[in-house]
């Protein structure tokens, strides 16, 4: 158990895998997905993968209170205390007017008269302050670190600017000029580069000279401080005169036999009460907002449990002022109807860059915390308008919005983290071309404030290019946008996007020096490969328009070959390169770019056989395994480019005895033959050598090991005539009645279709006509073996699965020249010639 870096606890689990025990599993492991059909998984409710760089801590799952609850509540509990306060107020002004001042007003004593007047007047000024209070308030919290430095800012700037003048007046001009140093030059020229923030069209509030020469004194924080204090002042002078009045009861002799006085003491007992109540009850509800705010640091207290940082001090009081405003100016429930979540989104939509600030920085928070993260991005993704601003803010490229546009990627990026907010973030006209607004690499906006010349020198000097947050936010937004089929459509049709992602899989010489490779570089290398990969991989007519417009973009293969010739400490990024290259070689367009760039075949032969016991080397190696065997698939000059390393023959026969690379070395063997076995025969005839191996094979494997058992040995057989195999056989203690009855069985396990081995019957049928075209006697053996009947079978089960040598998901790519009904036929007709 560990202490996050937000401050929660987060669990680590260690996972210890077993390598090694179960060789033959290897193969199941590594198994390739191109050389089967899969099925689409499309179930909007899961959750797209976490991106493996930057995965956040566990998720608790339960019913997580809000912090913000607390701040609600003390606002309506402060607002009952105001409106009943506020109501006794009424009755006294009310009574004042309609029963003392208008039924008494002459026959009151001179001193009642006066008191009751004034303290009229010091309630209406404590009232007035009251409603106003607030507002002003609200603008304080708008600069509560700024307000009190503006004034000494601008005294100490203006200071400096006279000094500096005086200096200029009094100093001895001189003829001889000096020369301007060379940083000097750049920096002038790097501040000529950076484009000026455009002056706001409407005042800040921190800005507005309330009072022409009031200085710092009717700031809005200044103001609201005046305000409060003249409401306490006038509530403790009212108690202060109803205490007085109601001690001192000298209320004037009441004359005998005049009725209109008799009730003049009660009157004025009950105003003075109701004064004093109305007063009491304002000084106790201050009292409890300072017991609560100041002592109980309540604001702090939710402020830390949003993990809102040091800056969040702001958003909180703005967002308590706003709650405790509409508990007053409306019902005292409405203020328990807001939210952080909702609170922020309204101040996202503001024309106010400090309201958009404060907004995108709490959704920013909450959308990256593990304990609000899911509620706040399910708030997020049901509005359209949210979602909207968030993808506008993504064109910004004001400087002084830095900010608020990093926070609305790393949002967005979020957000497409779920399928279904995946697919309306999407759905939003300009969504791509805004995501593709993030991939400009022509300087970062970070590097580009006037008022940080230092570092721009120092960014300047180095020749290391750093790709900015933005290049990598907008890189992890379109890798979690490609997990859905028709995203990957409509980045591929947004002008110039997949030129740009292909353009961050550049500056592959540079892995190989450790000094010159950024962890920013090798990161925007690795997102950049699993967006192209996930592209290259879609399934469908839109996969292969992708895989076309990919191979077209002349820097996609030789960035990939550069991977590979120098990425041998980055394992990770050479087998995202290969997978690229499997899924594009699926276009027969794109296997001939690819084998026609120079030195393809033989990086990829050189990682094939390259040492290596880790499992991450184990799986890199199946990937060069499974793209050679790809390329190599109905490609003539593919084959013969294989064919041109030394030896290559050979050392693919010994990858046979390879639990981890035999099944492509066999499928590499078995497309070399086939494709070119006719023009390279004394050459190929080196396979027969494997034969041991797949005899072996066909004769104990199941499932996949089988097939590609069967399918090498069918080309194998080629190089070989009946008294050869024959021999084969006996060397190996295998009779030839075993062997052929060995293939009924196949044939009746596997008596139905299957999408993990969908050549398995195929590659016998081949074979068991090949034996009874060799050997009469074989053909004895299949009947008696009961062979005819299991053909039958497979002739009624046949299906377009067993047409294709590799599928791009469930669609069939490369059909078989020869139907499998036609082999069928073919078995029957050989079978009845006996």
């Amino acid at each position: 158990m560990e202490t996050a870096r937000d401050g929660e606890p987060s669990f680590r689990l260690r996972i210890v895998e077993q390598i090694g025990s179960v060789s033959v599993k290897l193969v199941d492991n590594y198994g390739s997905t191109f050389f089967e059909p899969q099925r689409e998984m499309n179930d909007p409710s899961k959750s797209v993968d976490q991106d493996d760089d930057s995965a956040g801590p566990c998720r608790i799952h339960g019913v997580v209170e809000a912090p913000e609850k607390k701040l609600t509540l003390f606002a309506l509990r402060l607002a009952v205390i105001e409106k009943a306060a506020s109501g006794l107020g009424t009755l006294g002004f009310i009574w004042a007017t309609v029963v003392l001042l208008g039924g008494f007003a002459i026959a009151l004593e001179r001193k009642d008269f006066w008191f009751i007047t004034i303290i009229l007047l010091i309630e209406g000024a404590r009232i007035f302050s009251r409603s106003h209070e607030l507002e002003w308030q609200h603008q304080a919290t708008w600069s509560l670190t700024e307000a009190g430095r503006s004034s000494f800012r601008a005294l100490k700037s203006s200071s400096r600017v006279l000094l500096q003048s005086l200096k200029l007046v009094f100093r001895p001009f001189s003829v001889h000029t000096t020369r301007m140093p060379s940083n000097v030059h750049m920096i002038n020229d790097l501040r000529s580069q950076v484009a000026p923030s455009p002056p706001p069209r409407t005042w800040h509030t921190r800005d507005v000279p309330i009072l022409p020469f009031s200085g710092w004194v009717f700031l809005p924080r200044n103001v609201s401080r005046l305000l409060y204090w003249l409401q306490l002042l006038a509530a403790s002078s009212c108690i202060s005169l109803s205490l007085m009045r109601l001690v001192k009861q000298d209320f004037g002799e009441l004359p005998p036999g005049d009725p209109d006085k008799k009730n003049r003491k009660a009157a004025l007992n009950i105003f003075y009460s109701l004064a004093l109540a109305e007063a009491l009850l304002f000084l106790a509800e201050k009292a409890y907002w300072e017991w609560k705010v100041s002592y109980r640091l309540l604001l702090e207290e939710v402020n830390r449990e949003c993990h809102l940082g040091a800056t969040g001090m702001v958003s909180i009081k703005r967002f308590f002022y706003d709650a405790y405003s509409k508990c007053i100016e409306g019902s005292i429930f409405d203020g328990l109807k807001m939210d952080l979540v909702t609170f922020a989104e309204e101040l996202l939509g503001s024309s106010s860059r400090d309201e958009q600030l404060i907004g995108a920085r709490i959704l920013l928070k909450f959308s990256t915390s593990h304990r609000f993260a899911d509620a706040t991005l399910r708030k997020i993704g049901t509005s359209t308008p949210v979602i909207e601003r968030l993808i506008e803010m993504l064109n910004w490229k004001n400087p002084a919005e830095e900010e608020i546009r990093r926070s609305a990627a790393v949002i967005i990026s979020k957000l497409a983290g779920k399928k279904q907010n995946a697919l309306r973030v999407a759905g939003i006209p300009g969504a791509m071309e805004s995501t593709s607004s993030l991939l400009y690499t022509g300087g970062s906006s970070s590097n580009s404030r006037p008022d940080e010349v230092c570092r721009l020198c120092a960014a300047a000097e180095n020749t290391n290019h750093e790709f900015s947050v933005f290049n990598l936010l907008g890189l992890l937004i379109l890798k979690k946008l490609t997990k859905d089929h028709d995203n990957c459509a409509k980045i591929g049709h947004t002008r110039g996007l997949l030129a740009k992602i292909i353009d961050f899989t550049s500056g592959g010489e540079k892995l190989k020096m450790k000094e010159s490779t950024t962890e920013s570089h090798v990161k925007a290398m690795k997102r950049s490969l699993q967006v192209v990969k996930m592209l290259a991989s879609t399934t469908g007519q839109t996969g292969k328009v992708l895989r076309q417009e990919i191979s077209e973009i002349v820097f996609t293969s030789s960035n990939i070959r550069e991977i590979l010739q120098y990425g041998a400490s980055h394992i990770m990024l050479q087998k995202l390169g290969i997978e690229i290259l499997t899924s594009l070689a699926m276009n027969e367009e794109a296997r001939e770019r690819i084998g026609n760039t120079g030195g393809m075949i033989k990086e990829l032969l050189s990682i094939f056989f390259k040492d290596g016991y880790t499992q991450q080397q184990k799986a890199l190696k199946v990937e060069a395994g499974e793209a050679l065997a790809m390329m190599a698939l109905e490609s003539k000059n593919n084959c013969y480019r294989i064919l041109k390393e030394r030896n290559i023959v050979e050392k693919l026969v010994e990858a046979l005895d390879d639990p981890v690379l035999w099944i492509n070395s066999a499928r590499i063997l078995c497309n070399l033959c086939k494709y070119v076995g006719n023009e390279h025969f004394f050459c190929l005839r080196g396979v027969t050598a494997g034969i041991s191996t797949v005899l072996n094979a066909i004769m104990t494997a199941e499932m996949k090991q089988l097939e590609v058992s069967l399918g090498l040995g069918i080309q194998v057989y080629r190089f070989m005539d009946a008294q050869e195999y024959a021999k084969k056989l006996e060397q190996h203690s295998i009779k030839d009645v075993d062997f052929a009855e060995r293939l009924v069985k196949i044939l009746h396990k596997y008596n139905y279709p299957c999408p993990k081995v969908p050549r398995i019957r195929r590659f016998v049928l081949e074979i068991t006509i090949w034996m009874m075209n060799s050997d009469r006697k074989y053909i004895r053996f299949f009947t008696e073996l009961g062979m005819e009947k299991e053909l039958e079978c497979v002739s009624e089960t046949t299906s377009e699965l067993e047409c294709f040598d590799v599928f791009s998901g469930s669609v069939g790519l490369s059909r078989h020249n020869t139907p499998l009904c036609a082999l069928v036929d073919i078995a029957l007709e050989l079978l009845n010639t006996s």
